[in-house]
């Protein structure tokens, strides 16, 4: 029975707190009454999820949490104690970050990147804004243009920390991002270059050649939308282009050009048109 992540257990048997649980090696656990699925039966397997609550005793429950064994999720500070940081992770015990887990000193109120890890020598779920050891360094599964999921970390000056995929350390710069993100966030996203230190850059259009054609068909659509005319060309500013296409200006003056090459578009001084 793997506590801190997704099991299936088999039913047992009904009591008056709930129904026990148990798995192919024996071990039985409780899930009480209020987490119990309708119309449940003897022998019956389900997807529970496996912690410890307040008294440090296993116990199952179907809420999905915000983070399980492994993963990494941006969590915010419910209180502080003289133990360290409890955090809302969808549960109905806050997860520990214990002071000696913690980067820096963490505020009620505050979002933060986490890790979570079974720490066996004190048999307990733990959290920790000490990522940086839990990432995979070997980048060599990834590639430039590659589409990939991303978490929204902290933000620095340079941009943001981005949690790639669930296993890998990205960043996100502020030159990048032509929408709204917050922290927590989950993304899709592009790898816009590897560097040799296998540090990774991200960019949340597609790249190179992967963002001609989705882009251009965009613009011929809005073109359409707009009754043959949009007044938009290469003069007009990254915000008035992210307001209309949802693009950065320079994928629009990629797929423009692209059009423009295919002899699609008339670009003019007032903006583009289809061509006749």
């Amino acid at each position: 029975m793997k506590i801190g992540e997704y099991n299936y257990l088999r039913v047992l048997r009904f009591t008056s707190v709930g129904v026990f649980l148990g798995d192919k090696d024996g071990n039985d656990i409780l899930l009480p009454n209020k987490y119990v699925p309708e119309r449940v039966s003897i022998d019956d397997e389900i997807k529970v999820f496996v912690y410890k609550d307040s008294e440090d005793r296993p116990i199952a429950t179907n809420l999905d949490p915000l983070i399980t064994v492994g993963k990494f999720a941006s969590l915010k500070v419910t209180d502080v104690s003289t133990v360290g940081a409890f955090l809302d992770w969808g549960l109905e015990k806050d997860l520990l970050v214990p002071y000696r887990e913690q980067k820096s000193e963490m505020e009620p109120g505050y979002w933060y990147l986490v890790h979570l890890y079974y720490d066996e020598e004190s048999d307990r779920l733990v959290g920790t804004t000490k990522i940086n050891d839990y990432f995979n360094e070997d980048t060599s599964s990834l590639s430039n243009g590659q589409e990939v999921e991303i978490l929204v970390g902290e933000k620095s000056d340079l941009g943001f920390t981005v949690v790639i995929n669930d296993e890998f350390k990205g960043l996100l710069y502020h030159n990048e991002i032509f929408q709204p993100i917050k922290l927590g966030q989950r993304h899709k996203a592009w790898i816009k270059n590897i560097r040799e230190d296998g540090k990774v850059d991200l960019t949340l259009q597609p790249v190179g050649v992967h963002a001609i054609e989705p882009n251009a068909e965009i613009i011929i659509n809005m073109i359409r939308e707009k009754g043959g005319f949009l007044s938009l060309n290469d003069n007009s500013s990254p915000e008035e282009i992210y307001m209309l296409l949802k693009m950065s200006k320079k994928n629009f003056k990629k797929a423009l050009g692209s059009l423009y090459k295919q002899r699609l578009v008339v670009i003019s001084d007032e903006g583009v048109k289809l061509a006749e």
